[in-house]
């Protein structure tokens, strides 16, 4: 009766993790970056260009969902504070830290963004 149910259990997380791989794949595209590098380096044309803005403004959308997330991390953890005595980095350091993180690589990102649709628009 428990293997029955064990089996079904490991069949039913297969299932859904099966479930949710391709909607995450069909997102904005990755690329590696020695791609992006030479993507950078060859751009020329306004095609080119955009798309460079348009993988900036995905990989910044992702950056501000992770901010958000951690945010909500913090805030959780920031109602948990033990004593004063606590060693460095306590949890909610590190929650804050990396909202940090991600805020800042965000607005890299949109900036990046903003500087490729200058250049999309100025060879139009």
């Amino acid at each position: 009766m428990r293997t029955r149910l064990g089996v079904g259990v490991i069949i039913a997380l297969l299932v859904a993790a099966f479930n949710v791989a391709p909607a995450q794949t069909a997102s904005a595209p990755h690329y590696t970056r020695s791609e992006l590098r030479k993507m950078v380096q060859e751009a020329q044309t306004e095609q080119q260009y955009r798309e460079l803005a348009s993988y900036f403004q995905s990989r910044q959308q992702a950056y501000e969902q992770e901010a958000q997330a951690e945010k909500l991390e913090w805030e959780r953890r920031s109602q948990n504070v033990t004593s004063l005595a606590a060693k460095y980095p306590r949890p909610v350091d590190s929650s804050k830290n990396r909202y940090e993180y991600f805020t800042y690589m965000a607005g890299q990102m949109s900036q990046q963004a903003a500087h490729y649709e200058s250049l999309s628009a100025q060879t139009q």
